[in-house]
């Protein structure tokens, strides 16, 4: 993804709110072999690539002056209250040198699953995305999870995830931590139980209730005195 900034010469938070105020953000670029070099970037153009999900993970090119650097979106100082970017950082990229980077998951198949479209549960994302590490040139975009083989009662690990071509997962206390849970939704298991206890009392008889007694024979009549 490639955008374009600006060399900034002055610094400092007059020259910064001074800069906001004529549609510019301030930020820096550090990192590399060379000093951190102070930039500002279209604030509006800045404000839509943030709201795409590629802008924060994976590798940008950025020009300068004609120059093209790559660089990793680092951090984002935001108003606390007005949709306005104060600050952003980035850092260059080295290609002989790995870094850590968080990847989204990206999680489809799940509506196809056994768990979902045969037994009436829901697939619940606990984690939305990883932290790996690997060289630049093999940071994806993102981690595709295919969901259609979930079953209930089951979950889906780190483990159970093919993760691309020179990528690690780094986690943090949890070796093999779950990604996807499969969660029953309430009131599913009393649905089921339905159908089954209505059966089977079709198929007794009433609780409680005696059987009919046999009709009684009416008695004989004596027979009349002559």
């Amino acid at each position: 993804m490639k955008f374009v900034a600006f060399e900034r010469a002055k610094q400092g938070t007059g020259a910064s709110r001074r800069l906001r105020n004529t549609g510019r953000t301030p930020g820096i670029v550090y990192g590399g072999t060379v000093e951190p070099q102070l930039v500002e970037l279209d604030h509006n153009a800045l404000w839509h690539a943030l709201k795409k999900e590629a802008f924060h993970s994976s590798i940008l090119e950025m020009e300068v002056n004609g120059k093209s650097n790559k660089v990793l979106l680092r951090d984002v100082q935001m108003h606390p209250f007005k949709p306005l970017v104060l600050h952003i950082d980035f850092q260059r990229v080295d290609a002989n040198t790995k870094l850590h980077m968080k990847v989204p998951f990206h999680f489809s198949g799940d509506e196809n699953s056994p768990a979902v479209k045969t037994d009436g549960c829901i697939a619940n994302h606990v984690l939305t995305e990883i932290e790996v590490l690997c060289l630049p040139s093999d940071l994806p975009e993102f981690i595709a999870v295919d969901l259609s083989g979930l079953k209930k009662g089951a979950s889906l690990h780190l483990s159970d995830i093919k993760l691309p071509k020179g990528v690690t997962a780094v986690t943090h206390g949890k070796s093999n931590p779950v990604v996807v849970s499969v969660v029953m939704v309430a009131g599913a298991d009393a649905a089921e139980a339905a159908p089954a206890a209505e059966g089977a009392a079709a198929g007794a008889p009433a609780a409680g209730k005696a059987a009919a007694p046999a009709a009684k024979t009416p008695a004989a009549k004596a027979p009349a005195k002559k």
